[in-house]
C-alpha cells in the first residue's frame, strides 16, 4: 500500500514537473509567490527554499504554482518562478510590487524582507512600518489573497542580530492588526527556525539551513492551502 502511494506522489510530481509555465497558469492551480531579497532567491543555493516546500507540496499531492517574474533552481526543481530579488531592501520590493502581483495574480504570498534594511543600516528603526505598508499592499489588489509572514532569519554579527530581533518584536503586532481587520494572514517564526551554523556566510543560509526554512513555511502553507482549497470547492 505504501509503494502503491509512493508511486502515485511520484507520477504526480513528474506530470506538474511537465507543464510549462503557461500551462500551469492556465491549470487552475493555486498561485503561491515567494516573495522578498536574496533569501528567497537561494543566495549560494539556487532554488533556496523552494527546493524542499515544492518537495513537500508534490508528496502531498497539492496543486500548486509558484509565480513571480524571477526564476532560478536546480532542473528539477520543475517550477523555479519566484519574485526573490538579491540586495533589495523593503522600500524597493515595495515600488514595484503592484505589477509583480496584477501580473502574476497569486493566491498566497510568503513574504520574507527586512534582512536588507538591517545589514544596510538603513532606516531601521522605521523598517516595521515600511514592512506594514507593503503588507497592505498585498491585500489591496485582492482582500481575500493569503499572507504568511516570516520573521529574519539570525545574522552572526551580535549588533546586526539585536537590530533583527528588535525588527521581528514588531510583526506579531502586525500580524494582529491586519487580521483583525479581516485580512488573512499569519506569522511564521523563521528565527527560531534556524541557528547560526545553519548559515553560510553569515547572513544567507545552507542547505540545510534552506530546508529548515522549508520545513517551517510548509507548516503554515499546509493549513492555509487546504482551507483555500475548500472554499474553492464550495464555490463550484
Amino acid at each position: 500500500m505504501l509503494k502503491g502511494i509512493s508511486l502515485a506522489r511520484r507520477a504526480y510530481a513528474l506530470l506538474l514537473n511537465r507543464l510549462d509555465d503557461q500551462q500551469r497558469a492556465s491549470a487552475g492551480l493555486i498561485r503561491i509567490m515567494p516573495l522578498g531579497d536574496s533569501i528567497t532567491d537561494g543566495y549560494h543555493v539556487p532554488g533556496g527554499y523552494r527546493i524542499k516546500l515544492r518537495q513537500h507540496l508534490l508528496a502531498h499531492r497539492y496543486a500548486v504554482d509558484f509565480a513571480g517574474s524571477q526564476k532560478n533552481g536546480p532542473s528539477d526543481l520543475g517550477d523555479r518562478d519566484h519574485e526573490g530579488h538579491s540586495g533589495w531592501r523593503i522600500d524597493e520590493i515595495d515600488a514595484r510590487v503592484r505589477g509583480w502581483l496584477a501580473r502574476s495574480r497569486p493566491h498566497i504570498v510568503l513574504l520574507l524582507a527586512g534582512t536588507n534594511d538591517v545589514v544596510q543600516c538603513h532606516r531601521v528603526a522605521t523598517a516595521p512600518e515600511r514592512l506594514a505598508k507593503l503588507i497592505d499592499k498585498l491585500f489591496a489588489q485582492d482582500a481575500e489573497r493569503r499572507v504568511i509572514l516570516a520573521t529574519l532569519p539570525p545574522l552572526s554579527d551580535p549588533s546586526m542580530d539585536a537590530l533583527v530581533r528588535g525588527f521581528n518584536a514588531r510583526l506579531p503586532g502586525i500580524a494582529r492588526a491586519r487580521a483583525a481587520q479581516g485580512r488573512r494572514i499569519v506569522l511564521v517564526d523563521m528565527y527560531n527556525a534556524l541557528t547560526l551554523d545553519d548559515l553560510l556566510d553569515g547572513v544567507h543560509p545552507s542547505r540545510r539551513g534552506f530546508d529548515k526554512m522549508a520545513d517551517a513555511w510548509y507548516s503554515e502553507l499546509a493549513t492555509m492551502l487546504d482551507a483555500l482549497a475548500a472554499g474553492m470547492s464550495a464555490e463550484v
